[in-house]
């Protein structure tokens, strides 16, 4: 056992925070906006903010305005916002708003402001475009191109754009792909004036949902939530073998899940975790990637997924609690292979945990900050009663100011509350401008029957086969997911590619979350591996390196959907509790020996044929019939016995 402290103390803190901090802004453009100079400019970006989270707030209970004129205000606040903000290129001042930027940010309010003026006109004029409705909508497209290629970067703003040109070049374009062809006035107009475009379904779950549960993640946050779960983590994993890693996966998982950021969960919990990791024997790159899995699962993880629930629940038409309920089991599935790997490893490598002597108790973690548990099961038991999401999200946010008074640790004075609303408001920017943006995108779908064509060219490049219809719409999940957010990657998928997987008779509802899963776990995937470069940049360690033994470690989350496809029990919905029993077990039993395959260990190191039989085991054990899974389990039995009795001659007397 090791005499010197693993902890990282106070000073490796602040520098890992601060190194954190630097590697935020580098991953994640949310992170890169203007700190001014001017106490005014502070002030006034401090009031927008905390009077659009007031007003969200307010419109839970009773919806002030129509619901055009709804979504149109939360656009232009949120593009608002995003000029004052964000400078337009790198070299532009973070000190100083510059004329061009406050121009932009009052026309944004513009774009809302003609609505609310001329709402009845456009109402009556029955779709029929003025050439005013023409030029704020060009603006209002425009503005929110602009202010995604600020936050999100390229590739969500020049999606957008292909797109529109598929809608104007129609009649040129050959095959199935080509169509009648819209004007740009028509397009335009489209995106602006109906709710099918910027203002479609997803702004809508923006306005309503997201923006709610992001500023009650900020409330907790403020609370001091992370602060919980790192040292109850700590007392609950970090005596285990290789405790560390196994803290990492806990406190990422529920900071991931409530954050929705993945980079932003890889430097929050990565700068206190990963030092710690690399101390009890863990490699640089195997460090950060650990931690990269565990937030980027955070987005699969109920109750919150990181919003992405809601926008699911919204598109599907089914409540929100369904989609929690179905989730869970695979979310838990996710995990269970993380931790399978990590703790392998450390047996492999004989890796201890941290001593006890520094470690937290259970009960002085609860009895200081166990009551901020409370609004999370709040949270839980409301939804579970059927209430609404946004009148749960407000109930929470009020328990927790309410609750966290109880200590002085976590109390929180009025400037907290403001901070809290402000908070959540910035994180918001991010989500709700890539739901703008993607909204044009699926308007084009919409306007021009896209996803129809596209989901017949998917099933016809499956020739008829479930299985390589499910791989095609796997592969163009984490291709989409490769530079776009997972939100936007998921509505962008489950318009093209769901519909081809309905045809075969699954349930939309797990067709969207297989779509959603691999969107996700594009965060991981090189070369594009956002999530895994962030935390290599805090382990220093080898960002493609870090990227592909994220893959091997999420190796759950490539598996566990396709289990979902083909034994829907796994999901809960409509099965019993024996099959649903059966298919946990199957998955467990899959998911084991996938893991063990991978990191070459089980009871003792196996050679390369243990480990493809496990392989094989491993996927013949996701399908449903008999004789598969049968015989995928009986290999699975047979190198667990061999790889028992391996052990047992190796070291005499241990078993």
């Amino acid at each position: 056992m090791n005499t010197a402290s693993n902890l990282p103390n106070e000073e490796e803190i602040r520098l890992n925070e601060h190194k954190a901090q630097a590697i935020l802004q580098e991953y994640d453009k949310e992170a890169g906006y203007r700190t001014f100079s001017s106490k005014w400019l502070r002030i006034l970006v401090s009031v927008i903010a905390v009077a659009f989270a007031l007003y969200h707030l307010y419109a839970a209970y009773a919806i002030p305005f129509v619901t055009l004129k709804h979504r149109s205000l939360h656009v232009a606040l949120v593009l608002c916002l995003i000029f004052l903000l964000y400078p337009g290129w790198k070299k532009a001042s973070r000190k100083k708003l510059s004329l061009l930027d406050a121009i932009l940010a009052i026309v944004s309010l513009g774009t809302a402001g003609y609505i609310f003026i001329y709402y009845m006109d456009i109402v009556n004029r029955g779709g029929i475009p003025s050439a005013l409705d023409v030029t704020f909508a060009v603006i209002t497209c425009v503005l929110v191109l602009e202010a995604s290629r600020r936050v999100a970067g390229w590739e969500l703003a020049t999606m957008a754009i292909i797109f529109v040109l598929y809608a104007y070049l129609g009649p040129y374009l050959p095959g199935e792909l080509g169509h009648r062809g819209y004007t740009f006035s028509d397009i335009a107009n489209y995106m602006y004036v109906t709710t099918e475009g910027i203002f479609g379904d997803a702004i809508a779950v923006s306005a309503s949902y997201i923006v709610l549960f992001i500023i009650f993640g900020a409330f907790l946050s403020k609370s001091g939530m992370g602060t919980l779960f790192n040292d109850l983590s700590l007392a609950l994993a970090g005596g285990s073998k290789g405790g560390p890693a196994k803290v990492g996966v806990i406190a990422s998982a529920v900071h991931g899940s409530i954050n929705g950021s993945a980079v932003a969960s890889v430097v929050t919990t990565g700068s206190f975790t990963i030092p710690m990791m690399k101390r009890v024997g863990y490699k640089p790159d195997f460090a950060a990637a650990v931690e990269a899995t565990a937030a980027v699962g955070g987005q699969i993880l109920p109750p919150i997924m990181g919003a992405a629930a809601f926008i699911m629940a919204e598109t599907l038409g089914v409540p929100y609690i369904s989609i929690v309920i179905a989730a869970v089991i695979p979310a838990i599935m996710y995990y269970y292979g993380l931790l399978v790997q990590v703790h392998l490893r450390a047996d492999r490598d004989n890796l201890r945990g941290l001593n006890k002597d520094e470690l937290p108790r259970v009960k002085d973690v609860l009895r200081e900050r166990g009551h901020m548990l409370i609004p999370l099961i709040l949270l839980i038991v409301l939804l579970m009663m059927g209430y609404s999401p946004t009148l749960v999200a407000v109930y929470t946010i009020i328990a927790t100011v309410v609750i966290a008074a109880f200590r002085k640790s976590s109390r929180m004075g009025l400037r907290d509350i403001l901070q809290a609303l402000e908070n959540g408001i910035r994180d918001t920017l991010g989500v709700a401008v890539a739901c703008a943006s993607v909204g044009i995108t699926v308007g084009v779908f919409s306007l021009t029957g896209l996803g129809l064509k596209l989901a017949n060219i998917i099933l016809m490049m499956g020739s008829g086969s479930l299985f390589l219809t499910l791989i095609f719409t796997m592969l163009a999940s984490i291709v989409l997911g490769l530079g776009l957010p997972s939100i936007p990657c998921y509505i962008i998928t489950a318009t093209m590619a769901a519909p081809a997987l309905s045809t075969y008779g699954i349930e939309p509802l797990a067709a969207h979350l297989f779509v959603f899963y691999f969107g996700a776990i594009a965060n991981l995937t090189p070369p594009v591996a956002l999530a895994a470069f962030a935390g290599a940049g805090i382990a220093g360690s080898h960002p493609q390196r870090t990227g592909w033994i994220s893959c091997k470690l999420a190796l759950a989350g490539f598996i566990v959907p396709f289990v979902f496809i083909y034994k829907p029990a796994l999901m809960i919905h409509n099965s019993g509790i024996v099959d649903i029993a059966i298919a946990t077990l199957t998955t467990i039993f899959a998911v084991t020996a996938l893991a063990a395959a991978t990191e070459g260990f089980l009871f003792a190191k196996m050679n390369w044929l243990t480990r493809i039989l496990l392989i094989v085991a491993g996927v013949l054990m996701i399908f449903p019939e008999l004789i598969l899974g049968g015989s995928g389990f009986a290999l699975f039995a047979a190198v667990l016995v061999l790889q028992y009795m391996k052990k047992r001659n190796a070291v005499p007397g241990t078993v």
